[in-house]
């Protein structure tokens, strides 16, 4: 006599259904406007001018051309605004760590004495920044404009990613590990470098990411303290390569040749955003297994 194996099933009833069918919708939906945009500048940068300005592009490369990336490439000061944001973004990001580490590190052992007046410094100065002028002002007073400096020490702390990078501490690490390394003889900075930066990989990664994106994309800061050409970060190199095409219809009497113009603004304008966007999802994967777990360790204090 065989005997079969009932199968377990869970019923679902019709509202369930019917908010799992809206929730797969929504997600899809919000799937095509995150994903389409994305498609359509690759697709873009790899299409001919005429293409792009008569808008035949929708999904893939109309009349596929390498004119838009030949020409940003063939700009003599491309190459080194990509050198000095390489710089500034390892620097920069380095830099960041770094004080982002020793800042947070001190703020999550409760025995420090001025852990709540420094946090407290920390909240009210994040809360109530400077304003442009003065920060400029301090930065020609300390002799940093047209230096690289003036890029990386504004910034070289965020109260946020310290409060972050804190509660990780203070949740993550179990304070039995602090004191049989005590119990061992270590220092605070023994503790610091053998143990806790071992073990907060998530962290650093995210820290990492955040950090290098804010240094990629900022054309602000250089565009206020950096005077020297050959001192530019690649965002503001493209800033100008994309100004430079700009067309002045006055200055064209064909409208046909304003047109072919135009159209090679818009191919230029997709190639850099692809150009561009090239380091960091490059980057990403690498830090992909620690991000999401940072993000909510560092989040949630328990």
């Amino acid at each position: 006599m065989r005997i079969g194996k009932k199968k377990n099933h869970i019923h679902v009833g019709m509202r369930d259904r019917i908010f799992l069918i809206l929730v797969h919708a929504y997600l899809l939906l919000s799937l095509l406007m995150v994903l389409y945009p994305l498609i359509y500048v690759v697709s873009a940068s790899f299409s001919s001018p005429h293409a792009v300005i008569s808008g035949q592009v929708w999904l893939y490369p109309v009349e596929p051309t390498l004119e838009g990336y030949i020409r940003v490439f063939q700009n003599q000061s491309f190459l080194s605004g990509l050198r000095n944001s390489l710089f500034l973004l390892v620097c920069g990001t380095l830099c960041n760590i770094v004080m982002t580490i020793l800042a947070a590190y001190p703020l999550s052992r409760k025995k420090f004495a001025l852990r709540k007046p420094l946090m407290f410094l920390f909240v009210f100065f994040m809360i109530f920044t400077p304003g442009i002028v003065p920060m400029y002002m301090v930065i020609r007073n300390l002799n940093l404009i047209d230096s690289y400096l003036a890029l990386i020490l504004p910034s070289a702390l965020s109260a946020y990613y310290v409060i972050i990078t804190r509660t990780f501490f203070e949740s993550s690490i179990p304070e039995a590990i602090y004191e049989s390394a005590k119990l061992d003889g270590a220092s605070e900075f023994k503790v610091l470098r053998h143990i806790v930066l071992p073990l907060a990989k998530p962290i650093l990664a995210v820290l990492a990411l955040m950090y290098g994106v804010g240094h990629w994309n900022s054309y602000f800061n250089a565009l206020m303290y950096i005077n020297t050409q050959e001192k530019f970060p690649l965002a503001l190199v493209l800033r100008q390569i994309l100004i430079q095409n700009t067309v002045d219809i006055s200055s064209v009497a064909d409208m046909k040749t304003m047109m072919e113009l135009e159209g090679m603004r818009d191919l230029l304008k997709y190639s850099m955003i692809v150009i561009s966007s090239i380091p960091i999802l490059a980057f990403y994967p690498f830090v992909q297994k620690y991000f999401a777990q940072g993000m909510m360790l560092g989040a949630v204090k328990e």
